[in-house]
């Protein structure tokens, strides 16, 4: 489930609580990086099962409705097609999905507000409306208003990526990433799907755990040597006056160039601009890929980047 510019994300976070915190080790840092991967799986599970909780919530509102002094016709005979839908069926039934919650103690007991004002807002949009009224649906139509809940009203919700946010520091860009993994996994429930349909795992493979160690690890422990490299390329610039953030990006894309030889160079280029980009100042990813890129030309010149497959130096 996890991408590795996601993971390169956290690797630069936890680094530079590193460096800001000279008595942590290694191991230490370590130990943060891959709790702070984790996290990302608990939000895949809590939102995964943000269906099942909407459900909740237009449930209570027909029984509320029922026990009124006075109910209507309508609120009396309510249009159950959402809480009845199978999709949300077979998340409530999913095995992986409530054992999850369950080993990890998960819950949405503390945000009724924003589920309610979630349920709001999907009960007032066109999409909604026209799944409730429609005649007819299909297996489809039901997996196709899940994926529009998210699309529609989960991802935009600000709100929610607030709240969410305040339960986990390390939830902070994992939002937009996680609800896309969720959607990938909405898409691909089948009709038959049962309750031991598996989820998505953490990691798309042990190589991807391995970079996620490895790019901390050699990081760090290269971080002087990386500094001097830096500082022969940064000639005309005070390093210490150097935006830290930069600084770390550059030696995680040094980390990358020298020590990945599975990764392309220019994978690894683009990752690292980007980065600067989203993460430092306004400037930095043009000055990023400047010194990135004429140490790229030298290195390549001097044959110390070793690739492993065809294709793999450009």
């Amino acid at each position: 489930m996890i991408s590795r510019r996601i993971i390169r994300t956290k690797v630069m976070h936890i680094i530079y609580a590193n460096l800001c915190n000279s008595g942590k080790t290694i191991s230490e840092s370590e130990q943060e990086l891959l709790y702070s991967v984790n996290k990302a799986y608990d939000l895949y599970h809590l939102l995964l099962a943000l269906p099942v909780e909407l459900s909740k919530i237009a449930e209570d509102k027909i029984e509320r409705a029922k026990n009124k002094k006075m109910p209507t016709h309508e609120d009396l005979n309510p249009n159950t097609r959402f809480i009845n839908n199978p999709v949300v069926g077979q998340l409530r039934e999913n095995n992986n999905l409530n054992d999850y919650f369950e080993k990890n103690k998960l819950n949405w007991i503390n945000h009724y507000e924003i589920l309610k004002k979630l349920f709001q807002s999907l009960t007032e949009t066109d999409f909604y409306q026209a799944y409730m009224s429609k005649e007819n649906v299909t297996y489809d139509d039901h997996k196709k208003l899940i994926e529009e809940i998210f699309n529609c009203i989960v991802v935009p919700s600000e709100e929610l990526e607030e709240e969410l946010e305040e339960l986990s520091i390390y939830w902070h860009d994992d939002f937009n990433f996680v609800c896309s993994m969720v959607i990938k996994s909405i898409k691909k429930l089948k009709k038959d799907s049962d309750e031991n349909y598996r989820l998505m795992n953490l990691y798309k493979d042990d190589e991807d755990l391995k970079f996620t160690k490895d790019l901390l690890r050699k990081t760090l422990v290269n971080h002087s040597d990386n500094q001097d490299i830096l500082v022969k390329y940064t000639k005309n610039w005070d390093i210490d006056r150097i935006a830290l953030l930069d600084n770390i990006i550059m030696e995680m894309a040094l980390t990358e160039f020298i020590t990945f030889p599975s990764i392309p160079v220019k994978v690894t280029l683009n990752e690292y601009i980007d980065l600067a980009k989203y993460y430092s100042t306004k400037k930095s990813s043009t000055f990023v890929n400047g010194i990135l890129d004429k140490m790229l030309q030298d290195y390549q010149s001097n044959d110390k980047i070793k690739k492993a497959g065809r294709g793999l130096q450009g």
